[in-house]
């Protein structure tokens, strides 16, 4: 044909058929990869054994790279807004108003008062209201059994002393 189009022939559109078919199959079932890496092989073979100089070579090539990025902006895009995308997002939400709290937020212990359930020597395990609590003691070793409030929350830590 010319310099740089290369003469394709029918084994040349089955690789690159079948390669394509493949990449597009590792796009959407992303895993081990042995369809991508047959995809590829297919492809550069179809390269291979029909491009008769580099610059046919190169030609090649890029137009697979072209085509290859124009899929991937598909599946992107099917994923980011269509169906394919929704399984793979939580929409439910946890709010404060259903009970669900984070693990920073423990504000609301400020005052409680509880039972150790562990000796607190200085760390140790509380029940306040039926739900169990790791806490630190201000310090002091605490019995097992003793009554103890919380005076301080510092983010996830919860200080207790005796009440």
């Amino acid at each position: 044909m010319g310099a740089f189009l290369p003469d394709i022939t029918v084994l040349t559109i089955i690789l690159l058929l079948v390669g394509f078919g493949l990449v597009f199959l590792e796009m959407h079932i992303p895993g081990f990869g042995v369809p991508g890496i047959l995809g590829t092989i297919c492809l550069v073979l179809a390269v291979v054994l029909t491009a008769q100089n580099f610059g046919q070579a190169l030609v090649m090539s890029l137009a697979i790279l072209a085509v290859l990025g124009a899929m991937l902006g598909v599946v992107l895009t099917f994923f980011t807004k269509g169906k394919l995308f929704k399984p793979l997002i939580l929409s439910d939400e946890q709010k404060k108003e259903h009970g669900y709290i984070s693990s920073s937020d423990l504000d609301y212990l400020l005052g409680k008062t509880g039972i150790a359930i562990t000796d607190l020597r200085p760390a140790g395990s509380v029940d306040i209201g039926g739900v169990k609590f790791d806490v630190i003691s201000n310090g002091e070793y605490i019995s097992k059994g003793t009554k103890v409030e919380i005076f301080k929350v510092n983010g996830v830590k919860l200080l207790v002393k005796k009440a």
